[in-house]
């Protein structure tokens, strides 16, 4: 009976496995200040939330249950109080329009367990979360006023790591932004501002929590009492109200919660948080028209967190290109620039942190523009080992946005699923013009990066629209040049180069690159040379690629090379603009390799005329190689036909710059068969200049 039981257990705990199961988290949810003002749902709780886990006393909390487990919907929910403070009167209340949410106010200072029991077609869960409710105490040491205890810096002072922080966040706007206005702001600077200033200052409700406002009333300090600004302003709060000093800023307690329970629980690290959660910076720059890099930045990819199992890798701390969390998760992210490794043994998509603002910007403060962090020495640089520079602030974005694979070794290694090639994000390699599978001959370029200072930052990061359709939704934080809504495109950084240039369409490709007879758009004739490239890819002639059947040809290393270029035009997601010269140059090279012809460079002079040389050697078995010769940029067209003049093989169809270039022909027709013995002719066509010559192949 016992072996039995054994049996049914591990049958239960295989099926969980294979059809999956809830597993749900509690998650705490951020409500800034836009959401109180759009949403009605939250505007009768008059408050924003910051969507920590540690709270200020006298605020709401939003709960959500999750199930990150199988991803089924909830269709029920039972709601609890495990513990709550004593005396609070605390209850849980649903709310309009979210099914899966619950809101209490936090009327005590103290812990609060909350458990939920969910159902879902697959069935059953329970889990908690613990919420504590905190009032503040203040950072201290600001502008030469002692820390006092409970102050923050009266422990942490002592502590070089605090120190440092001290010191740089002492420096920035979050600590100086209250003491500058009042003393040299604008006039109309008041109330309304301290609540993003200040710390713990109520927003839209009352609560007494021994923030800025509760400790100004306690000792007497009041705005309207002074004039606005006024010199002394500044000076008359450390020599009065010197204890207010502490409050006066947007300290350590903004972003990590309110600390008394902390404090007060023997430094509990459990009861103060770091949290790189958008809402901490939301609850104060979700309020545009003044701040609207949130509501930017919420229209962002980067705001959708992409998830996957493979994430939870063994190869913990090697913060290298095949670590997928130091670019998919913001902790993973921070811990990158600090060369910290990022244990992700077990992890899961609830312990993932989303792309927020603290990921890229050091909220401490530090010497770089915007506050942008600090990065590792020498990882300005791609897979294969080329060193990039003079791409100022975009070197952020380079470090998650290039290829994870060196195409020099990764090209010798076996397809063995849909997953191999370089990743999905090959955006620097391409604005570089490097990491690509070549085939011998040179390429074009785009000079983008010679004119970009701050490269993917001065195009994507452009001021956004100011229409009310695209404002906020393209440019700034949003990142985004496109508009699917209202089909904008956001060409603000383009304007300085491309006068008059209003749409992506309107930048026309020189010549026909992709053979279509038509000189269209960049971005089409990209396309169009992806759709040939992809053609010609097994299975050939249909418009799709099969992996298992460039996997089933394990020798073929000319094949895995067009495949990685291939994936690499395709995944960098510009349709080619972030450099389409070259883009269209190592797509034609990759196709025209796959089809047995090799094309390179032999000089770097311009010849006077245009020319075709006579084959050598003629006759030939197995190949042979010709040159041509081009006095000006030609799109060039060679072909073989045999003596009945039917078409044999393409073997040039793109454009050229002038040069001199040879042709080699391995004597495979289109679709790849060896021809057979016999007479056959080759043809060029550039521009106005025709010329056919005669060659033998003798087996």
């Amino acid at each position: 009976m016992k072996h039995f039981n054994i049996f049914i257990i591990l049958i239960i705990l295989c099926a969980n496995a294979v059809f999956g199961a809830p597993r749900v988290k509690l998650v705490s949810e951020y409500i800034t200040p836009n959401d109180y003002a759009s949403n009605s749902a939250f505007t009768s709780d008059s408050t924003v939330a910051s969507g920590l886990y540690t709270v200020a006393k006298g605020t709401y909390v939003y709960l959500r249950a999750w199930n990150f487990g199988d991803g089924t919907a909830i269709t029920s929910a039972n709601w609890s109080f495990v513990q709550k403070p004593t005396g609070s009167n605390a209850t849980l209340n649903g709310i309009t329009g979210l099914d899966t949410w619950q809101k209490f106010k936090a009327d005590s200072s103290g812990t609060y367990e909350i458990m939920v029991s969910v159902t879902t077609s697959s069935g059953t869960h329970d889990t908690t979360a613990k919420i504590y409710a905190s009032t503040y105490v203040g950072v201290g040491g600001f502008d030469g006023v002692a820390a006092q205890f409970p102050n923050c810096m009266s422990c942490h002072g002592n502590t070089p790591k605090f120190q440092d922080i001290f010191n740089r966040w002492k420096t920035t706007k979050h600590a100086n932004s209250f003491k500058d206005n009042i003393t040299s702001g604008s006039s109309s600077y008041g109330t309304e501002s301290f609540r993003l200033h200040t710390l713990g200052y109520d927003h839209f409700m009352f609560a007494n929590n021994d923030g800025f406002d509760d400790r100004a009333s306690q000792l007497g300090w009041d705005w309207n009492n002074y004039p606005h600004p006024g010199a002394g302003n500044w000076d008359t709060i450390k020599t009065h109200f010197s204890s207010l000093v502490a409050f006066a800023n947007v300290g350590c307690e903004s972003c990590h919660g309110p600390g008394s329970q902390h404090v007060f629980n023997g430094g509990d690290t459990n009861r103060i948080q770091r949290d790189l959660n958008g809402g901490v910076c939301g609850k104060c720059h979700d309020s545009s028209p003044q701040t609207p890099e949130f509501d930017q930045w919420k229209n962002a990819l980067h705001s959708n967190t992409v998830w996957t199992s493979s994430f939870a890798q063994t190869n913990n701390g090697s913060n290298n290109l095949d670590n997928c969390i130091r670019c998919h998760d913001g902790k993973g992210y921070v811990n990158y620039t600090k060369g910290i490794g990022t244990n992700t043994n077990g992890f899961t998509q609830a312990d993932q942190d989303m792309i927020a603002c603290a990921t890229c910007h050091d909220p401490h403060g530090n010497n770089n523009p915007y506050g942008l962090r600090n990065r590792p020495s020498g990882d300005d640089t791609l897979a294969n080992g080329f060193h990039y520079t003079n791409v100022g602030n975009g070197a952020v974005c380079m470090d998650c946005h290039k290829a994870r694979k060196d195409n020099r070794t990764y090209v010798l290694t076996q397809v063995t699923n849909s997953r191999w090639g370089p990743h999905h994000s090959t955006q620097s390699d391409l604005f570089q013009a490097q990491n690509f599978a070549e085939f011998g001959s040179t390429l074009q370029t785009t000079r983008h990066k010679d004119f970009l200072p701050n490269a993917c930052v001065t195009c994507h990061m452009a001021p956004t629209d100011t229409s009310a359709a695209n404002k906020n939704k393209v440019g700034g934080h949003a990142l985004l040049l496109h508009n699917e809504d209202t089909d904008y495109d956001h060409l603000k950084a383009c304007e300085n180069c491309h006068f008059g240039k209003t749409r992506f369409d309107q930048f026309i490709a020189p010549v026909d690159y992709d053979g279509d007879s038509q000189i269209e758009p960049w971005m089409d004739e990209v396309d169009g040379c992806l759709t040939n490239l992809r053609t010609t890819l097994p299975p050939e002639g249909v418009d799709s690629v099969a992996w298992q059947l460039i996997q089933a040809d394990s020798s073929n290393v000319t094949l895995r090379k067009a495949y990685f270029n291939y994936l690499m035009i395709t995944e960098d997601g510009s349709h080619g603009m972030h450099n389409p010269k070259f883009a269209v140059d190592i797509l034609i090279q990759s196709k025209n390799a796959l089809l047995g012809v090799g094309v390179t460079t032999n000089t770097n002079e311009v010849p006077a005329t245009y020319d075709l040389s006579q084959n050598y050697p003629n006759p030939f078995n197995p190949s042979t190689r010709f040159t041509f010769s081009l006095p000006k940029g030609s799109n060039v067209s060679i072909v073989v036909f045999d003596v009945t003049g039917r078409q044999i093989a393409t073997l040039v169809n793109s454009k050229f710059e002038a040069g001199k270039y040879s042709v080699d022909w391995n004597g495979t027709d289109n679709g790849g068969a060896l021809v057979s013995s016999g007479v056959y002719f080759y043809r060029i066509v550039a521009g106005d200049f025709v010329q056919t010559r005669k060659m033998a192949l003798i087996k």
